[in-house]
This record gives C-alpha cells, structure tokens and sequence, in this order.
C-alpha cells in the first residue's frame, strides 16, 4: 500500500475535522476508524454549542472547518443563549438530529476527495528515530504514513459501568483500545485517567410532555446558523422541555449509594466538576431540593428523549426508581440506562501548541485523549492538529491562534501550560480577551486565515470586509451626528428610558448607555431600517465596548511581547541558577515555547520571568546550557 501523507486515527469530531481539513489542502489521507457507521456520532447529548462553546464552533466555520454547516444541516432547536447580557457572551446553541448529523458526516467524509475511510483497529504507532512512520493494525498489517492525528477520544482502555457491572469499551457498542493505549505507555508518555458520564434515556411515547409538569422551551423564532454558508435552517424546529428532580428522588439516590462505583472507589479516573452526576450532585449539596433536568429530544422523529442533568453510573434498578419519583416521568419507559466511562488520556503539557508531540516528531494529539470534554473542544483540536501536520509536512509556519485572537488559541494555551487534572471545558471566563473575541465577529478575526489555507472562498472573505466598512461608516456617523434632545427624549420617554439631559451629546455618547439600543436611536432620529438585521448588533459592540476594548488592546500588546520571546526545546533549566523550585520542576516538565507560556504556568513567579529573560539572551549569543536528553524528564523516548 502506498504511503499516506497523513493517517487520522478515529472518527469522532476531532478526526473529522483533522481529516477532512488534510484532505481538503491536498494531502493523500485516511480515516481510521473501527466502524465506518459511528463516524460523527454524537454518544452524549446531541447539542452541539452553547456557552463559549458556540465561539469554538463559529471559529471553526470561519476557518473552514465542518462542525458548523453540519449543525445546521441537522439542527432542530436554535437558541441564542445569554442575550440578557452584554453581546460579548451571547453563545449559540442548537439541538441536533442525531443520526442525521451522523449520516451528514459520513456523507462529507465519503464524498471528499483525497480521503479514504478504512474500518480498521490501531495496535501500535510505529516510531522511527523519534518520529512518527506508521501505525500497526490489528490483523499484524502496516499502514504507513509521513504524520498522524490520534483522536481516539475515551478508548484509549475504556471501561464502562453500570453499578457493579463493568465492560471494556469507549462507549455503548464499542471495543475499547487497550493495544494503543500500551503502545502509548510504552513510548514514555505520561498519561492519566479521567471519567465522563451520561444519562439515562426514555421513550418518548412513554411521556406526556404536554402537561403543566414541564416547563416548554420554544427555539428562536429565526435561528441564527453557525456557518456563513448557511442561508437558513431548513429542518422543522421542535421544543425542549424543563423539569427538577425532588427530596424523594434525592432518597432513593442516597439510599443507594453503597451501590455506586463513584462512592464505593470502583472508580478512579477525575469527572468533571462543572457537570457532575445526579449523584455527586446530591452528595455535594445536600440543602438542595431539586436539580434541573432538560429534556431533549434526540432527533425530529428519535423515539427516545436525553435527560441532561442526570448523568449517572448507578444500578439499571436504581435508575429506574428515581427516574419514577419525578412527576411526569412516573410511567417513564428506560430506552437505555445511564452509565460512566473512564479512559487514560494524554498529558497535554507533553504538547506544542500545534498539537504536536514534543517528543516525536510528525505526532499530533488532538480531542478527549487530551483530558477534554465536548464536541466543540474536540472539533477544534482536531482542526488545529490537521492544520498543522499538512503544513509540517509542507515545512510551512505552523498555525497557532493567540489567546487574544480566538477562544481556540486560549484553550490550546491553557492545555498546553495548565494543569489538566479533570475534563477541560471551555468557558467565557477563561478569555481574558472576551470583549474582543464575540462569537458574531469570529469572520473578522479569523475567516483570512482560512482564505489563505484554501480552505474558505476569498468571495466569503470580501463579504465580511464590506460588513465591517459599513459597520465602521455606521460608527463614524453616529459619534458626529448631535442626538436630537427635544424628539429623543419623547421617544425615550415612551419606552421608559432615562432622559438625555445633558446637551451637546453626539448619538455615539448616548448609544453607550448600557439600555439604549440602536433601535430606539433609529427611532429618534429616524434613521431608517436596514437590509441587515445583524448589523445594529455589531454597530452597537463596537460603540459600547470601545473604551474596554482600548484598553484590552494594551494589554493585548503586551501578551504579545511576551509570547514573542521563544524558548528554544533544548533550554536547560536545570542549569538556571535563581529559579525556585518549583518554577524548575514545572518549566522542565512543561517545556514552554514562549516567555508568555512560561508566565502562565502554575508555580513560575514574576522574578522567574526576569531570570529566564537574561538566560535567554545569553543562550542567544552563543553561550547556552542545553539539556543533552530528548525527554522532559531526561529519559529518551524509543518505539
């Protein structure tokens, strides 16, 4: 077999987007994976955004990537989430038909050229002089290849439970990956062991979801897509529903939990705590009468309903009382009990900031085996490492957004800086940068790098400039136009809003009033409608936030000063005298790329940078200690 320019193992989110994205620059590439069906499956809940996780995915869109049009294609449920707040949060989130998503990325994936889908299972990698040739099947058969993107997601010895009963797999239905996972151990990587969960699901037809016993939540009236391709949703858009558990559900769990693998230390892989199990949820806060439970449907015609908010790994029979003490679910029909899978990952830390591997060469790492959680987080990993092996390949500058240009750039950041130790989520607060980086204005930041990649149509990109010369004409005449007092005030008058008292204020002043809109400024000074409904959204960020935003960019310069002063691989810590203890261990286990990166990490103090500093600039005449061994501990990496 000829040799293949990039081999992606898995075909989750992050393997999609890795392989469609070598594909689509002209790599020869193949898709690994064990069932050709699973390609694209959605095993937890089958939404795809929400809060800063519809900024990834809008990223994405803007650089090329999938997961965005194919949400649309598949979304039965748009909401706008946050809108209460100030536009810097407001994320995007849709509910999807699950087997249709899947079938529409097999679809992509079938239909792209340069790809080759295999169903296949992964022994081994095959490492030669510290990088990467190939990868060992299972049936003994050699699959060679010039770099690889491993998302194996929660395979890597996967191990399910269900109370007591406990079965090898990285999901319902699938093998776990037991022989990568050695062959990975083998090779040196330090490696942990994490956990995730997922409900129980109910037939629909069992419930009545009609009655006063949940709460309906309506979609947007107009959704809004993710993907600039999108002209419009075309599916039919359904309901989801809310309802809580009670002090009787909150019994039957507590009653049992001697039967729990999470409390009788069955389990020992790290949940996440921002999304914990039923259980957890009831030990933790114990005052609490009731947790919210949304139910969702999995698809327009899916005869079975997600119960978000009750992952669980207690007993099929325990499951099955507690879901029958919540009004409404008393007649509730199990399709499937909840379970709790744990799975080794891959320290993130042994990772640049492209996804590669420190250690062997033409290696990338990309989704949950990196100790993330979520589709989006995976998606945008598996991009960013796809990206990134084509243009090593292609000895091109690697592709690494800053923490000041996309939600995608903080998260390779903190994963490859910070201490993983539980499932990494992206949140808002993690973004320093947050008022910059909106989820409406990720073409902007973004959508050139993917015209010069090939992978977004330069007609796409002229778009986005020509919105963003109207918005700043827009801006430019409302900070000289004088707000009319006399008539603006009637109007504000009329929808309860504060009046203008001071005179000689300009429209741009008065839009920065935190309840003022556009809006009711067109009113005012009647200013007309326009062709594009987005464009007040973006015309009003830019005024509102443009002193906050002035000050970021200071702070942006300075980050980037920062993270401007590389440090070479080879930097020998151990031989910087000065450096606490602590700031030694963790710069020789993390390896820093950057004088930024090494500011961000746990334990390295304001005095450390001015030390490293000096180093480096010796190291750069010509004077440097170097470290002799290629691992970060010293020890050599072999096959």
């Amino acid at each position: 077999m000829q040799p293949y320019d990039i081999i992606v193992i898995g075909g989750g989110h992050a393997g999609c987007e890795a392989a469609l994205v070598g594909a689509r620059r002209g790599m020869r590439t193949a898709m690994l994976t064990l069932r050709r069906d699973r390609i694209g499956h959605m095993p937890c809940n089958p939404a795809v955004g929400g809060l800063a996780k519809g900024h990834l995915v809008k990223e994405l869109d803007a650089l090329g990537g999938e997961i965005g049009r194919a949400t649309d294609r598949a979304g039965i449920h748009f909401r706008m989430l946050n809108r209460t707040k100030g536009p810097a949060v407001w994320s995007p989130r849709a509910q999807t038909d699950k087997v249709l998503y899947s079938q529409i990325m097999q679809e992509v994936a079938a239909k792209q050229e340069g790809l080759d889908v295999l169903e296949a299972k992964v022994e081994a990698l095959v490492i030669e002089r510290d990088a990467f040739v190939g990868v060992r099947l299972a049936d003994g058969s050699l699959v060679r290849g010039r770099a690889c993107v491993l998302t194996t997601g929660t395979f890597l010895r996967g191990l399910m439970h269900t109370g007591p009963l406990q079965r090898e797999g990285g999901r319902e239905g699938e093998a776990s990956a037991v022989g990568l996972a050695a062959s990975l151990r083998t090779l040196g990587f330090r490696m942990g062991r994490l956990k995730t969960g997922t409900p129980p699901r109910i037939f629909r037809d069992s419930v009545d979801l009609s009655t006063p016993l949940f709460r309906e939540q309506r979609g947007d009236e107009i959704p809004t897509p993710f993907s600039h391709r999108t002209k419009r949703v075309e599916l039919p858009q359904v309901s989801c529903y809310l309802t809580h558990t009670n002090e009787r559900t909150h019994d039957v769990i507590r009653a049992n939990l001697d039967r729990s693998p999470m409390f009788t230390g069955v389990i020992q892989g790290i949940g996440p705590r921002y999304c914990p199990s039923i259980e957890d949820k009831v030990v933790r806060f114990p005052d609490r009468t009731g947790h919210q439970i949304f139910v969702e449907p999995e698809g327009l015609d899916h005869p079975e309903l997600y119960l978000n908010g009750i992952s669980t790994s207690l007993p099929v029979d325990v499951q099955e009382e507690f879901l029958r003490s919540i009004p409404g679910f008393e007649t509730a029909k199990m399709a499937r009990p909840g379970y709790a899978v744990e799975y080794d990952f891959f320290r993130p830390d042994q990772l640049r900031r492209t996804m590669e591997s420190k250690y062997v060469s033409r290696l990338f790492f990309a989704g949950q085996v990196n100790g993330t959680s979520g589709y989006e987080e995976a998606a945008a990993q598996g991009f960013i490492a796809g990206v990134n092996a084509v243009n090593v390949l292609r000895d091109e500058e690697p592709f690494v957004p800053g923490r000041d240009e996309a939600y995608i750039g903080v998260m390779l950041d903190d994963l490859t800086t910070k201490e993983i130790d539980e499932p990494y989520r992206m949140f808002t607060s993690r973004a320093e940068f947050r008022l910059v980086l909106r989820q409406d204005n990720a073409d902007e930041r973004l959508m050139e790098h993917g015209v010069r990649m090939g992978l977004v149509s330069p007609g796409a990109w002229e778009k986005v400039q020509a919105r963003c010369e109207r918005v700043e004409r827009f801006v430019a005449m409302l900070k000289r136009k004088g707000f009319p007092t006399a008539r603006g005030n009637a109007v504000f008058e009329s929808h309860g809003l504060e009046a203008v008292r001071k005179p000689g204020l300009t429209a741009g002043q008065v839009l920065r009033r935190p309840a003022v809109t556009l809006a009711h400024l067109r009113e005012a000074m009647d200013l007309g409608t326009d062709d594009d409904p987005a464009l007040d959204s973006y015309v009003e960020s830019e005024l509102k936030y443009e002193g906050y935003v002035a000050r970021q960019a200071r702070e942006v310069r300075a980050l980037r000063a920062l993270d401007a002063r590389t440090i070479p691989m080879d930097f020998a810590w151990d031989a910087i005298k000065g450096l606490s203890a602590e700031s030694r261990q963790k710069l020789t286990e993390k390896r820093p790329e950057t004088v930024g990166q090494a500011s961000r990490i746990a334990g390295v103090r304001a005095a450390d940078l001015s030390i490293i500093a000096v180093h480096l600039e010796r190291y750069r005449r010509g004077r440097p200690a170097t470290n002799s061994g290629s691992g970060s501990n010293g020890t050599r990496r072999t096959a």
